[in-house]
C-alpha cells in the first residue's frame, strides 16, 4: 500500500467520523442503535484478531497461532490475569510450532 493510499484513507476515516458529529449532533441514540453501537468496537476487534490468526496472504492457514489463540480465549475465560493470558499463549504457539503442527 502506498503513503498517498494511506493518507487518502486517513483523511477519509477522519472524514467520517466528523460526519457523524455532525449528522448526529448533541443526540443520543436509543433502543437498539445504541446497544449495536455500544458492541461494535468488540465485534470488530474480534474480527481483526481471527482473521490475523487464520490467515497468511489471503489463504486459510491453520497453525501454532489459532492453538494459541484457543489457549487465550480459555484463559481469559476462566479469568487468569492478562500476563498469565499472554505468556501462556505465546508459550502453547511455540510448543505446537516446535512440534511441527
Amino acid at each position: 500500500m502506498t503513503w498517498t493510499a494511506i493518507i487518502v484513507l486517513a483523511v477519509f476515516s477522519y472524514a467520517f467520523k466528523v460526519l457523524g458529529f455532525t449528522v448526529a449532533g448533541g443526540r443520543e441514540l436509543r433502543g437498539p442503535a445504541a446497544d449495536a453501537m455500544r458492541l461494535l468496537p468488540a465485534a470488530l476487534l474480534a474480527a481483526l484478531v481471527v482473521v490475523g490468526t487464520v490467515t497468511t496472504d489471503q489463504a486459510l492457514t491453520i497453525d501454532g497461532r489459532l492453538a494459541g489463540m484457543a489457549f487465550a480465549a480459555f484463559a481469559v475465560w476462566r479469568k487468569w490475569s492478562f500476563t498469565i493470558v499472554v505468556v501462556g499463549a505465546a508459550a502453547v504457539t511455540a510448543l505446537v510450532r516446535l512440534l511441527g503442527a
